[in-house]
């Protein structure tokens, strides 16, 4: 049975998201901030993390974000739940090291949904071969990418966006094309969020100026290419 670890100080939202993930087959434990998130995340490692935007103490953005930046949660999927609707802070969220996000109010379905594709992504490998790209080396069984030795922490989606990247060079992808290669098919996710992913591979893989095989086309998409 997956876990899953609900950060949320609404009680009443608590309670509904808590019977929607039990219905689903899930099981659950819920905190209300940030500080008690670390403790349970510390005592045992869940599957994936419901994180609310705003929360008393560390907003979740910046538990998000220190979740990235830890060893031990580098690569657990973060579904961030928020009120805020703008298109700016849907972005900032995923910026912040989230997966995905969920506008309130959602209903019970839709976030299952969501929650049941990110654990698909984070947890399918498309492949057992290793690959290397010029110093640039991925392997999809130990979930480990390296840059000439060094490793390199990426969340779920970006590996997946890179190992597909890898596995596909010298082609140009659309979004939408990316949305249903990287993401599947079906999935409850806008094209801008391919930007954000893309937005943060480049920033994990240009400590070494790797980001610069990741190529956009104009009017067309992305291209992992070693040429200009």
């Amino acid at each position: 049975m997956q876990k899953i670890l609900l950060v949320e100080d609404e009680k009443d939202i608590g309670e509904m998201v808590g019977f929607a993930l039990e219905k689903a087959g899930f099981s659950f434990r819920l905190v209300a901030d940030a500080e008690q998130a670390l403790l349970e995340i510390a005592a045992d490692l869940p599957d994936l993390v419901l994180l609310d935007w705003m929360l008393p103490g560390m907003s979740g953005i910046d538990l998000a974000r220190r979740l990235r930046k830890e060893e031990l949660t580098s690569a657990l999927p973060i579904i961030l739940l928020t009120a805020r609707g703008e298109e700016n802070d849907r972005v900032r969220g995923l910026e912040s090291g989230a997966d995905d996000y969920v506008t309130k109010p959602f209903s019970p379905r839709e976030l299952i949904a969501r929650i049941q594709a990110v654990l698909r992504r984070s947890t399918a490998q498309g492949g057992e071969d290793a690959l290397e790209f010029d110093g640039l080396s991925l392997d999809p069984v130990s979930h480990r990418v390296s840059m000439s030795g060094e490793p390199v922490d990426l969340a779920p989606t970006e590996f997946r966006l890179l190992y597909f990247f890898m596995s596909h060079p010298e082609r140009v992808y659309s979004r939408e094309q990316l949305l249903d290669h990287v993401w599947g098919r079906g999935v409850f996710v806008e094209e801008r969020t391919v930007d954000v992913h893309i937005r943060r591979l480049r920033k994990a893989l240009g400590k070494q100026d790797y980001d610069r095989y990741i190529q956009t086309v104009r009017s067309a998409g992305y291209r992992f290419s070693a040429r200009h």
